[in-house]
């Protein structure tokens, strides 16, 4: 039996759930983004202790097709741009249809009913996020960023970034430089200030 939960998109969101099912004795295959595959029938008690726990992490157990399909998409998108680093064989329409079992005319228009946004955005968005991190960490140049979220060029990826945050990835990268900075001077002065106590 598989229970689908809304929120769940990182790894620590896994390691809660895998705590919330051992702690109320629910016995689970496996916990992947979004889903967990339990070894037997839960009643409708282990069901709302269940949904109260996990309600506590800001997740959510879900019942409705409709939502358990949208949550299925956004942890398809997710899970590529965030952890995967293989680029894809297919194109991402057919990427989606053949994960989810559904055509990509469907799931597109779904989405967008329910969200208020198309995949694509929502992808895009996702990939700016990614892009910032990247940037944050500092350890790849632009173009190893663009080549590793499967951008054609640094110029495509530099578009989308100021399109979606206002900055250039250089401006970004030059902003968490300058904060950095900020506060190495503030606590070098907050140093001097309390050793002349």
């Amino acid at each position: 039996m598989k229970l689908y939960i809304k929120n769940m998109v990182c790894i620590r969101c896994k390691m809660v759930v895998s705590q919330e099912l051992r702690k109320l004795g629910i016995h689970y295959a496996v916990v992947n983004l979004g889903q967990v595959e339990i070894l037997e029938e839960i009643s409708a008690g282990q069901r709302g202790d269940l949904k109260y726990s996990l309600s506590r992490f800001g997740l959510e157990l879900m019942d409705d097709k409709k939502s358990i399909l949208i949550e299925k998409i956004k942890n398809v998108v997710i899970e590529l741009v965030h952890y995967t680093d293989a680029s894809l064989k297919t194109n991402f329409s057919n990427h989606l249809s053949e994960n989810l079992s559904y055509d990509y005319t469907y799931l597109a228009n779904l989405f967008s009913e329910v969200e208020g946004i198309t995949i694509e955005h929502f992808i895009i968005i996702h990939k700016i996020e990614r892009v910032k991190e990247l940037l944050v960490y500092d350890e790849l140049s632009l173009k190893e960023i663009s080549y590793k979220l499967h951008y054609s060029s640094v110029a495509h990826l530099s578009n989308q970034f100021k399109k979606i945050t206002g900055l250039t990835p250089s401006h970004f990268k030059k902003l968490k430089d300058y904060r950095r900075a900020g506060l190495v001077n503030l606590s070098s002065e907050t140093g001097s200030q309390t050793s002349s106590f």
